[in-house]
């Protein structure tokens, strides 16, 4: 449901007042809202720029009097901000701006007021007495009449409201940017929401995504800073509205991200009744819930409202990183905390996808980013198509190093996502970046997200919240871009960095749904595969020098202790001996962090250990360990005889 809160669970559905009036016969709104679109049906219904551009070309005075429309009441308010700037009274007339602000956006239409709700969740950019204003423009605005909302669920379902519902409410239970919502009653007991498009909207919005999409062609000809398609951008934007305006696609939407995110135990999808859904008219299961911005309320209701937002975090991840179809607007009005705890979605009208070679991209970028390869991750850019393939990547890479060197300080899990993009922002500047179309609406979804988990906890971090799925998914996914991400991760001019696994294991077991048996099973198939052959080999270097100092480190600890018995002086241990506990400290650590993992069982590993035994590869590597060995002890034996030689033909004659 469209920018929507539904009402808390105190409000009943007996208080309803049920319309009964019978519904005037007014003009038919289908046709002539449509506008550009009049000619495209719902089934083939999507975003055409160049069908608007020609319609409104054939409309100057139309075109004319929107720009007068913007231009008067945007100067207007900017004048009297200065006004107070210039007279020292800014904090005085910071209430009455911020109410003026919020009364411009409204008046200026439904793409402002999405401006609006986008602001609304950023209390980090936002004053307060603006952010205050500007959160009621997610479900206070002005509604429009129930004679044409009446009318277009008429149009739209063949039948009267009266006809197809048993109850509806006698006015709007909350007014959005795009439509209003009506609480009602199918014939058959169901409790449902009712959501009715605003009239005009597709005329409108199309008349300000064209003014929008022409101020961005000419700021990308004339302004020479600009290297991103501000084009494409609006074009993205532009289609995730239009298909927001169709309600069939909404619905259709709700099904899919039921389908792919509905099994999660937290997350909940209402459902679409698709016998009382058209274009402008969408029914769906009514959901008792608070808004997550209402953290009193849900902690009255003994909820965790911080527990909820990383719930939303890691389903948001799921999104972006596993499936790729995302929700482009999670803002309060769409996220309800349930009074057992779930979180459920609201508005599935602005969705988008992300490809999968962008997917693993991004997980691959944040892995170069906590391994400080500036190097890797200006390559990643290229790849998520932010630089084009003939980017000398020279002075970018030590540019990289420098703000994010910065940045990330002692843990990436200390960074908030917006501090990411405001570091990149002069960078972006200097060099030739470009923001991919798609990656502007993870941006707004991310920021939004982020934007709510600060107005309940200041200190939350959501890449601190993020990393324990980034973990699991390097560590879980068989894919071959993940494989080589956590060779690479794991793996540095040939060593193993043990503490990089600890790493991984520690913050993959907070995953929600990381399994144990998965990451096991995996990582044995990937490790006796043809692409673990590298891994094997830098395992038998590891193992081979652990079992070789751990050995030597015995018999000198041996003989030290029989010197000291016969009275004979303890030599110190040999500085390659000292720190030679590093990696079976390492192998202690890995066991515990393995113990402490939910399904953690080690008689699991019995069978497994039974059939690695017998495996060829197992073989191989267990001979190649002790050709090692031997190796290294005859190398030792022979250094030590030459020395011995050596010494002996230095000494003077007289001492032989």
């Amino acid at each position: 449901m469209s920018q929507t809160p539904l009402l808390p669970p105190a409000e009943t559905f007996d208080d309803i007042t049920v319309d009964v009036r019978p519904v005037p016969v007014l003009p038919r709104h289908d046709i002539e809202e449509l506008g550009p679109m009049s000619q495209v049906s719902p089934e083939n219904w999507q975003y055409d720029p160049e069908l608007i551009k020609s319609y409104y070309r054939q409309r100057p005075l139309q075109v004319l009097g929107r720009l007068l429309n913007l231009i008067i009441p945007i100067s207007f308010f900017a004048l009297g901000v200065w006004w107070d700037k210039f007279t020292g009274k800014i904090d005085k007339n910071q209430k009455k701006r911020a109410i003026q602000f919020r009364e411009m956006l409204t008046q200026l239409g439904p793409t402002y007021i999405k401006i609006g709700q986008a602001l609304s969740t950023r209390p980090d950019l936002v004053p307060p007495i603006y952010l205050e204003e500007l959160t009621t423009l997610q479900d206070q605005l002005p509604s429009f009449p129930n004679e044409i909302a009446y009318q277009f669920i008429q149009e739209e379902l063949g039948l009267s409201p009266q006809d197809i519902y048993a109850e509806i409410s006698s006015n709007p239970i909350a007014a959005a940017s795009l439509g209003q919502v009506y609480k009602g009653r199918l014939k058959t007991g169901e409790k449902v929401a009712i959501k009715v498009q605003r009239p005009d909207l597709v005329k409108r919005i199309s008349l300000d995504v064209y003014l929008m999409r022409g101020l961005a062609s000419w700021a990308q000809n004339n302004i020479k800073r600009i290297r991103s398609n501000l084009v494409a951008i609006t074009d993205e934007l532009a289609s995730r509205i239009f298909e927001e305006m169709n309600y069939i696609q909404e619905g259709r939407n709700a099904e899919r991200f039921a389908e792919l995110y509905g099994h999660l135990p937290e997350i909940y999808v209402p459902k679409i009744y698709w016998d009382y859904t058209g274009r402008r008219v969408l029914t769906m299961e009514w959901i008792d819930g608070i808004k997550l911005t209402n953290v009193q309320a849900i902690q009255a209701k003994g909820i965790d409202a911080t527990h909820l937002v990383e719930v939303g975090v890691n389903c948001s991840l799921r999104q972006l990183l596993e499936h790729g179809f995302f929700h482009a607007d999670p803002h309060p009005g769409n996220l309800l905390a349930m009074e057992d705890g779930r979180l459920a979605y609201l508005d599935f009208g602005m969705m988008s996808h992300i490809q999968p070679y962008q997917r693993y991209g991004l997980i691959q970028a944040v892995v170069h980013l906590v391994n400080r390869d500036f190097e890797g991750l200006a390559n990643d850019y290229v790849n998520l198509e932010f630089l084009t393939p003939e980017t000398d990547l020279k002075p970018i890479v030590p540019a990289l190093s420098q703000v994010f060197g910065n940045a990330l300080g002692a843990s990436v899990a200390e960074l908030n996502f917006k501090s990411i993009t405001d570091q990149m922002s002069q960078m972006m500047y200097d060099f030739p970046f470009r923001v991919p179309a798609y990656y502007a609406l993870i941006i707004r979804s991310m920021v939004t997200l982020e934007g709510i988990a600060i107005g309940i906890d200041p200190n939350f971090k959501v890449l601190s919240k993020a990393y324990p799925y980034i973990a699991k998914r390097l560590l879980t996914d068989p894919s071959v871009e993940l494989r080589t991400s956590l060779k690479d991760l794991l793996f540095k001019d040939g060593s193993f960095r043990w503490n990089r696994l600890e790493n991984l294991l520690r913050n993959a077991k907070n995953s929600p749904d990381y399994n144990f048996d998965n990451v096991l099973n995996q990582a044995v198939d990937y490790l006796f595969s043809e692409r673990g052959e590298f891994i094997r080999e830098r395992l038998v270097t590891e193992i081979t020098n652990a079992l070789d100092i751990f050995g030597r480190r015995t018999f000198f600890n041996f003989s030290s202790t029989i010197r000291e018995q016969v009275g004979l002086a303890v030599q110190e241990t040999p500085p390659e001996l000292r720190d030679s506990s590093k990696t079976f400290d390492h192998l202690k650590n890995i066991v515990g962090i393995l113990q402490e993992t939910k399904g953690f069982d080690p008689m699991r590993l019995v069978p497994i250990l039974a059939k690695l035994i017998v495996k060829p590869e197992t073989q191989q590597m267990g001979q190649k360990i002790a050709e090692g060995l031997i190796q290294k002890t005859l190398v030792r034996v022979i250094r030590s005889l030459v020395l011995e030689v050596e010494t002996d033909k230095a000494l003077p004659a007289a001492t032989k």
